[in-house]
């Protein structure tokens, strides 16, 4: 009896074996399995330094649990519609499955696949990607998405609980011996300078970390969650973005482990819907990216394209390096750059402080953070950036200018967050820590601290700034 060709299975934004649609159906199928990872940097943005980084170790954990059910990974560079067609010749495979990924740049490749493969007879697949609902299933009477999230929500939960998760497979028959690429081969890990020390000491990227750090947010965080998220001096977030964005886990499996928490504790209700929500966004900014691919470039709103920006690479330049005199903003971006993320909360004080203390482009941080942030992700973060520049959907008020020692005060009362970040602030007293600039000199000479020198001054006075970020808006506004 002849065995049955190969499948391969190509795996994009979805390193994991559980709840993986195309790996499910051709495992079920009994015919060997090709797992197959393509780097291909010209299909969307190419990741940015952390997000390689991480894409390095989670392909390591991914080949390792292939391995463990008898399969292997193999890894091939170059364009998707060009490589995968190769391998089908080199394997003999007579079918390619996929999960889709909503995002017209990798919608145009599947179709050109698509085609590559008719061509040569062989057959194709694509099963649901990585949302909740598809984009389809949530439009106005106009055919187009929804630009407020609280009418979006609504609609996603009305359409209930989405299909539940699918196992893994328990083996995987292996397909015929190919070249693979060596992960080192493909440089996506910095050497010279090796600035990764703090990712590696922050984070364990794979599916197995990932389902670990969902089981302990549940069980720990999420009955805090609804107060503790906003406080960066608390273990108060589920730190699941970077496995989400990689597909480590799937959104389907968070939903439905949360679901199942909270009906076995009902104290968790409100903490998990809030939970759920905050995945709701993400779910949101990736139905925007569908329906606005340029969405990292243009507003959302034209009527800011005339907004009156002031690039200055000096103040950008303390911003990106935590420098700008502004103890919680310093700390966030020290953050950022040690660990590859920073606390929600602080996302925003940091974002609003360049866009409107600063005018600088939002494009210049969302650029920033795409760099740096090991959950980049291309819809939430320039979705994000919009929102806080008041140019994108749902839109925070043009008038709300974040006050940094304000929030500061309310969010890290006691200076717990500040001092981890920025340790040149950590005998200044809780009370002087959001705002060293109104200490006498007596006080700060006691705590070592000599503003200009040991410390900066604030690059620009809050009072102003927001002054200044007003006028711009109100121009705006009348434009």
């Amino acid at each position: 009896m002849q065995a049955a060709p190969p499948i391969i299975v190509w795996f994009r934004d979805d390193l994991r074996l559980s709840d993986h649609s195309a790996l499910h159906a051709a495992a079920k199928s009994g015919a060997p399995v090709v797992c197959l990872y393509v780097l291909d940097d010209a299909v969307g943005r190419a990741p940015g330094g952390a997000s390689r980084w991480w894409l390095a170790q989670s392909l390591r954990a991914l080949g390792a649990e292939i391995a463990t059910r008898g399969g292997s990974l193999i890894q091939r560079k170059g364009p998707a519609a060009t490589v995968i067609p190769e391998v089908v010749r080199q394997s003999g495979a007579g079918a390619v499955y996929w999960n889709t990924i909503a995002q017209a740049p990798h919608q145009a490749v599947e179709r050109k696949l698509e085609a590559s493969l008719a061509k040569l007879g062989v057959d194709s697949q694509s099963f649901p990607g990585d949302l909740l609902v598809p984009p389809s299933a949530i439009r106005n009477k106009e055919g187009r998405g929804l630009r407020v999230f609280t009418p979006f929500w609504r609609r996603v939960l009305a359409l209930g609980d989405p299909p539940k998760p699918l196992p893994a497979p328990k083996q995987l028959h292996p397909g015929p011996k190919l070249a693979s690429d060596t992960l080192e081969s493909w440089a996506l890990e910095p050497t010279k300078p090796d600035w990764a020390g703090g990712l590696r000491e922050t984070w364990t990227p794979g599916e197995a970390s990932a389902r670990a750090r969902l089981r302990d947010f549940l069980k720990h965080i999420a009955h805090g969650y609804v107060g503790d998220r906003d406080r960066p001096d608390r273990e108060g977030t589920s730190g699941l973005s970077p496995h989400l964005r990689f597909g480590e886990l799937s959104p389907r499996q968070v939903w439905h482990a949360a679901r199942f928490a909270a009906a076995e504790n009902p104290a968790l209700g409100p903490g998990i819907e809030k939970f759920l929500s905050e995945l709701g966004w993400r779910e949101f900014c990736r139905h925007l990216l569908h329906d606005h691919p340029d969405l990292a470039t243009e507003n959302l709103q034209p009527n800011f394209d005339g907004f009156p920006w002031k690039p200055d690479k000096t103040a950008l330049a303390a911003w990106q390096s935590g420098a700008t005199g502004y103890p919680i903003v310093d700390a966030g971006l020290r953050e950022l750059w040690h660990t590859g993320v920073m606390h929600n909360r602080v996302r925003m004080v940091v974002a609003s402080f360049l866009v409107k203390h600063l005018l600088i482009d939002w494009r210049c941080g969302e650029s920033w953070f795409w760099d740096t942030l090991v959950d980049a992700d291309a819809g939430s973060n320039p979705a994000n950036w919009q929102w806080v520049a008041g140019c994108g959907a749902d839109a925070a008020p043009y008038f709300r200018v974040f006050n940094p020692t304000l929030q500061g005060e309310k969010f890290d009362p006691d200076g717990t967050y500040v001092r981890r970040w920025v340790p040149e602030l950590k005998d200044v007293p809780a009370k002087l820590i959001h705002q060293p600039w109104q200490a006498t000199p007596i006080e700060l000479a006691s705590t070592g601290v000599t503003l200009g020198k040991t410390y900066p001054q604030p690059i620009i006075d809050h009072a102003k700034g927001r002054e200044r970020a007003l006028a711009a808006y109100a121009k705006v506004r009348k434009g």
